[in-house]
């Protein structure tokens, strides 16, 4: 058996000796990344240095990488999907290409001094080609070369291309890396595309060559990379011939947690089971949100939103289970003796965990009683059909936190049934409007490096450091959202700013406008970047160098960058909105003009 940090040392390990420099896990809340609420993938603290920026480590780097997806929360509890996941990853800044990159994965996987699988246990998904860039001929040869039978490699189109937007994005052929679920061995036929359901994705290798522009064409990069994922759960699993993502020795101790709290056991009642894996995804996520350098707590507002579902949904599937108490910080003190070794700020910041959890859990037990009152209240006009609407039950999902199970076991009570058909179509318009808000919520980000958007990134630099000689030293950036319409910016402050104060900060960040300040960046240590008096959260994510920009004599700041070359170009600062943003955090909304 394999457990989750064994396989997550021998990964690194691995990649450390083809001459990968170690990346520790970027913050789950993205810096400077409005494309996203939450940092989906090992890329995408990585985007700026795969657009051309130098990466203060070098071309070569691997990590494991913390990540949340909630755009399919509603299929967690079933055997592959997380909310929260670690993705192994390693990529080339410009320096290896295709052969490494299928080589290495080859021999990790199947090297018996590494993973030691099964060759015949593995297949192979490839770039099919269409009107805009060809068939990945390259890579099929190179995956010959190692010795892989033709007949398990398969042509595909959508699912083996990979690109960040639709125009003006590096964009490139990608090659999975399948393991056969199935029964026995795999037979000689057997492949992805024919019978998918018989194998599970491992690997990902993405190769990003062309360039696509403004008109959809494709055109050579300049600078070549290759980046790749692997879902450390997934494949831990795998490995172990377990059928689900559960039984890796992390979750199973979760569950045993679970149990303690409840009065059923995982595995005696199949239906309660999915309520078990609920609540060891939600809370694992939210400890990890909470727990995070930049962590945010339960509120109303984007991320703190998801928080607050993720936890409330645990608490609903609680008492499916029966358990009557608070029970959340129970799980949450399991989840972090379970990683805080690989993630010590879980335990740095137990204390905010801890406390988070037990408000939110007192919070959503007064809500719950509050929605019971309602489902009385409203239980007066129910049909004479002795139908419930499902528009009314999904209201007291929405706005109360019930669950349909609840509502339709209130219901059968009185002797009334819902309409789940009208429910679902409510539900299914729910979950659309959360998937595009969590996908794509925003337009920009770093990975939209348009002029305007540099602006807003390089506007930042001065807001914060205007705020810090306004407000005073306490102020720190805690997040920001980047658009080509206006910047958003997220900082630790008590109070609601006056008039003053926001006038003073816009009269500052114009003042360095107006004196055009050069912009430029060295490579230093952290310790040397703090001993430079370099603003930033000094965490866990920084290696053995980071970049520092400065502005002028202005500002200092540790950022990746990119930044205009000179503050002249940015236009009038004007702030548009100052406001509250969750407790101690405060929100100001800007635009360049």
């Amino acid at each position: 058996m394999i457990t989750t940090q064994e396989l997550r040392q021998k990964y690194l390990d691995f990649f450390k000796s083809k001459g990968h420099a170690i990346v520790p896990s970027a913050s789950l809340l993205p810096d400077n990344d409005s494309s996203v609420l939450f940092t989906t993938a090992g890329m995408q603290p990585l985007v700026p240095y795969l657009v051309g920026e130098k990466h203060p480590l070098g071309t070569r780097l691997a990590s494991v990488q913390k990540c949340v997806r909630t755009s399919d929360i509603d299929e967690v509890g079933d055997n592959t999907h997380l909310t929260f996941f670690e993705m192994l990853g390693n990529w080339s800044l410009g320096d290896y290409f295709k052969t490494e990159s299928i080589a290495w994965s080859w021999e990790f996987l199947t090297n018996p001094a590494w993973l030691g699988i099964d060759p015949g246990m593995l297949a192979i998904t490839v770039f099919a080609g269409d009107a805009v860039a060809p068939k990945d001929e390259e890579s099929v040869q190179l995956w010959k070369n190692l010795g892989l039978n033709e007949n398990k490699i398969s042509y595909l189109l959508e699912d083996n291309w990979w690109q960040l937007s639709d125009k003006n994005s590096p964009c490139g052929p990608d090659t999975e890396i399948f393991y056969y679920v199935g029964s026995g061995q795999p037979e000689p036929a057997s492949n992805p595309k024919d019978r998918p359901q018989e194998w599970v994705e491992i690997w990902n290798n993405v190769f990003m060559q062309f360039y696509k522009d403004e008109a959809g064409t494709c055109r050579p990069l300049v600078q070549k990379n290759v980046d790749t994922g692997m879902g450390l759960e997934r494949t831990c699993a795998i490995l172990n011939g377990f059928k689900n993502v559960y039984q890796i020795e992390t979750f199973q101790a979760i569950i045993k947690t679970i149990e303690n709290c409840s009065d059923h056991n995982y595995g005696e009642v199949p239906e309660l089971d999915r309520s078990f894996r609920i609540i060891a995804d939600h809370l694992r996520a939210a400890v990890f949100i909470i727990g995070d350098p930049r962590g945010v707590e339960p509120s109303n507002l984007d991320q703190g939103y998801v928080v607050r579902k993720l936890i409330r949904r645990a608490i609903r599937h609680g008492k499916l289970l029966n358990i009557l108490e608070n029970f959340t910080i129970n799980i949450a003190q399991k989840i972090i003796e379970q990683y805080q070794a690989a993630y010590p700020e879980l335990i740095k910041n137990q204390e905010k965990i801890i406390a988070a959890l037990t408000q939110e859990e007192d919070r959503f037990r007064q809500t719950l009683e509050k929605g019971l009152k309602q489902f009385l209240k409203i239980s007066a006009t129910f049909s004479a059909n002795q139908l419930i609407s499902g528009s009314a039950a999904f209201n007291l999902y929405e706005t109360y936190g019930f669950p349909l199970e609840i509502t339709k076991d209130l219901a059968e009570e009185k002797g009334y049934h819902v309409d789940e058909a009208e429910f679902n179509q409510q539900f299914e318009k729910h979950k659309e409007l959360s998937r595009t808000a969590t996908v794509g919520k925003f337009k920009g980000g770093l990975a939209d490096h348009s002029e305007v958007v540099v602006k807003y990134h390089t506007a930042c630099h001065l807001l914060n450091q205007a705020l810090r000689l306004v407000l005073g030293e306490h102020v720190a950036q805690r997040g920001s959202n980047l658009t080509e319409e206006r910047l958003r910016f997220d900082f630790s402050h008590p109070t609601k700013m006056t008039v003053e104060e926001i006038k003073k900060v816009e009269d500052i960040v114009n003042e360095q406008i107006k004196k055009d300040l050069p912009v430029s960046f060295q490579e230093m240590t952290p310790a040397q970047a703090k001993a430079d008096g370099a603003h930033g959260v000094f965490e866990e994510k920084y290696g053995d160098l980071v970049k520092v920009y400065a502005i002028g004599n202005f500002s200092k700041e540790i950022c990746g960058g990119p930044h205009v070359t000179n503050t002249g170009t940015l236009g009038h600062f004007k702030i548009i909105k100052e406001e509250a943003s969750s407790s101690g955090i405060r929100r100001i909304k800007a635009i360049l003009e």
